[in-house]
Order: structure tokens, then C-alpha cells, then sequence
């Protein structure tokens, strides 16, 4: 990460490479995918068009199988930076594509949401992607999340939100790198372990982290409201926002 590129890059390498593991390190992030994907799918629709969803960080499609499967009637762009977990999730999800349901940018979530109108979405939706932002970068992400949603328009993270309570939170992170350990060292994945250890060191440190309280208020700087955290399972935790009508 540089000030150039202000959120962690490092799913080009190994973990981009390996990013299936995931479901064996954090089995709590695929159920919030499927949260994520639920969630969306009860967004009231207001006219007969399809629903317009923006996805911030789609990696290597697991998330956008979840909104995708979710609901038939869609329109959906995954934006993610990085080539070679996008291309994983073009390969897994082209019938979709083909369909023209869904469509792919390459950009980061900053200047892919820069591209985008005024209130001319629905839903923006993302899983584990903020946390990887440097603050000031993810203010200037939510503050763009805010202007291209339609009014009602909502806001969907399922992501690290960090507990208030550090003491717990730090035992809480203790946790989960003894399970990478012990899932990537039987696996002879030790490449993968340094990976993700100083990824997890960067989701911790004092610029990147996403603690709850903060995090929620500054949704309602941006102007959101309706800000509900639901679903917290250690680090993980689901939020939801609306754009006032």
C-alpha cells in the first residue's frame, strides 16, 4: 500500500491466488456473503425495472453468487482492482454475464463509484472490502456511496467491524491467527500463512482499522440513516444504511 493506492493490494499475490481458502480460515465470512446476498434481495423496488446493485471488492465472485442467486430481476457491476481474483470470478459467474445481469470493472471503488450518476442506484453492497481501506479513503468511498444511490437507496457491509471493547477484540484477533496457523501449517501453505498474517497486521493497524462505533458514525456524517449492525459473530458483523427519501 502506498499513499497512491490507499487500501491493501496484496490479494494480486498468493492470497489472490489461494482465496478459497478463506472459507476454511473464516467459514463466518461465507455466511456473510450469503447475509449480504439475503439482504439485498429485500430491497423493496419501487417500479419494474431491475434492481441496480453496485459491488464494492467482488473478488473471486463469492459474495456476487450470493446478491446473483438471490434475486432473478438484477443488474449487477462488480468492481474490484484486482486482475486475478476478478478473472476467477469471471470464469465462475460468465452465465450471468452472458445474460447481462452481470458486468465487471477493473477500477478501485473510488473511482469506479466517481463514474457513476447521481441517484442511479439501488443498492450498494460489499463484503470484507472497507476494512481494507485507509480512513480517509473510506470516508471519501462512503461519501460516494451516499451521492450515486437513489433516495431509499441503501448501503450493504458485511465486513470486520472491530469491537469497541479492545481488550476483547485483541482476544478475539488472537483466535482467528491461531486457526490460520493451525489450518495453513497442516496444509504446508506456509507462503499463504506470512500472507495473510501481514495482511491481518495491516487490517489492524491504526490507519486501517474499522472500529464499530466510529465506523457507524461516520455513515451518519455522510448522511446516511436507518444504520443498523446486526449478525456480529466475532470481528464480523453486518451493517445496513438508507439514503433518506
Amino acid at each position: 500500500m502506498t499513499t497512491a493506492t490507499p487500501y491493501d493490494a496484496m490479494f494480486s499475490g498468493v492470497i489472490g491466488q489461494d482465496y478459497e481458502m478463506l472459507k476454511l480460515l473464516a467459514p463466518l465470512a461465507v455466511e456473510m456473503s450469503r447475509l449480504v446476498g439475503a439482504t439485498v434481495s429485500q430491497h423493496p423496488k419501487t417500479d419494474d425495472k431491475p434492481l441496480s446493485v453496485v459491488e464494492l471488492g467482488g473478488g473471486t465472485g463469492i459474495t456476487t453468487l450470493s446478491i446473483l442467486a438471490a434475486t432473478d430481476a438484477i443488474q449487477l457491476l462488480s468492481v474490484d482492482n484486482e486482475p486475478v481474483m476478478q478473472g476467477q470470478a469471471q470464469k465462475k459467474l460468465q452465465a450471468w454475464q452472458a445474460q447481462g445481469k452481470l458486468a465487471f470493472c477493473l477500477d478501485d471503488a473510488l473511482s469506479a463509484l466517481q463514474q457513476l450518476a447521481n441517484g442511479s442506484v439501488d443498492v450498494v453492497a460489499s463484503a470484507y472490502t472497507l476494512h481494507n481501506f485507509t480512513n480517509g479513503y473510506r470516508q471519501q468511498v462512503i461519501s460516494e456511496i451516499f451521492r450515486v444511490l437513489k433516495p431509499a437507496g441503501q448501503f450493504v457491509n458485511g465486513d470486520r467491524y472491530a469491537l469497541d471493547d479492545i481488550d476483547q477484540h485483541t482476544r478475539t484477533t488472537q483466535t482467528e491467527v491461531g486457526r490460520y496457523f493451525r489450518i495453513l501449517t497442516a496444509a504446508n501453505k506456509l507462503d499463504l500463512l506470512e500472507h495473510w498474517m501481514v495482511h491481518l497486521f495491516s487490517d489492524e493497524s491504526e490507519n486501517h482499522i474499522m472500529r464499530e462505533s466510529l465506523a457507524l458514525q461516520q455513515l451518519a456524517a455522510a448522511g446516511f440513516a436507518g444504520i443498523h449492525l446486526s449478525n456480529r459473530s466475532e470481528v464480523n458483523a453486518l451493517v445496513t444504511a438508507y439514503k433518506p427519501r
